[in-house]
């Protein structure tokens, strides 16, 4: 039984037993009893307001961010304030976090199938990965498929959720084009572990394998984190944007074309999923 639990079992119309008594049968402190939280001031309700507008408005902001943005507007404040407020608020800046690779305990995995095994042709092996690309405000989610021989980019996609829905249709996208590889390799990752995605697979005739280690994400990725530039030069050097990586830059904040939102619903308007090609607006 918790502590709360226990102190509402105090009563304090028992004639029998003390208040004192009854808290040290329960084990629960005596002032815990009488204490009564305190009012938000006034002047914090006000900071808490305009915390929440400034959040609505640039939800990637944290306390050192939203401290300096409310001190340029007059207010007199610190980062221990802010951030107190925010939890109370149960806000918190919403950015890139370190796993996209995280398992699920009911999805199937498979077996490493590339140990030792000779990758001399292009459509032997297929990778994919999921990583961040920085823009000027926010990120999105970049996931690619590579020809593990000629690290050719077979397709890709942006998405500002990571649903499994932007790594299909990147798969299907690759299948379509280049057919299907003897073996295609992933993470472990809930989006490569779903059957939505291994369906694919398994309905293209495609051996599934597996790596579980942070240097297959390095490996296979690498062009992804420096900026997917080098890999675009090579694999798509008609396209602008392949001579400049402006996803890593974030230079490009503007792509037309239809965007994933975390719903999975498609809008040009609001949420979106990039498509390649990508055309730089600033080359075109």
């Amino acid at each position: 039984m918790n502590p709360v639990a226990r102190l509402s079992l105090v009563d304090r119309a028992d004639v029998a037993l003390s208040i004192v008594t009854q808290c040290r049968l329960l084990k629960v402190a005596r002032s815990s009893l009488y204490w009564r939280p305190a009012a938000v001031s006034e002047d914090d309700l006000r900071l808490m307001r305009r915390i929440d507008e400034l959040y609505q408005a640039a939800p990637f902001h944290g306390a050192r961010r939203m401290m300096a943005v409310l001190c340029r507007e007059g207010w007199t404040v610190n980062r221990k304030r802010v951030r107190r407020l925010m939890r109370a608020m149960r806000i918190e800046a919403i950015y890139q976090k370190p796993n996209t690779s995280r398992r699920h305990p009911d999805h199937v995995v498979y077996p490493y199938l590339l140990r030792g095994l000779a990758i001399d042709r292009p459509n032997q092996v297929w990778c994919a990965d999921i990583t961040y690309v920085p823009l000027a405000k926010g990120f999105v989610y970049l996931v690619a498929v590579m020809d593990w021989f000629s690290r050719r980019v077979l397709s890709w996609r942006l998405s500002t959720g990571m649903d499994t829905g932007f790594c299909v249709e990147a798969l299907r996208e690759a299948l379509d084009r280049y057919g299907s590889p003897d073996i295609f390799n992933t993470d472990q990752g809930v989006q490569f572990t779903s059957a939505a995605f291994t369906g694919v697979l398994a309905a293209s005739g495609v051996r599934i394998g597996m790596d579980g280690s942070v240097l297959y994400s390095i490996a296979v990725m690498g062009e992804a984190a420096k900026g997917i530039g080098p890999a675009f030069k090579a694999s798509h050097p008609d396209i602008p944007c392949a001579r400049s990586p402006v996803f890593a830059t974030g230079s490009c904040t503007s792509i037309s074309g239809p965007i994933r939102g975390a719903s999975g619903t498609s809008s040009s308007a609001t949420s979106t999923i990039w498509r390649g090609p990508c055309v730089n607006p600033g080359m075109a």
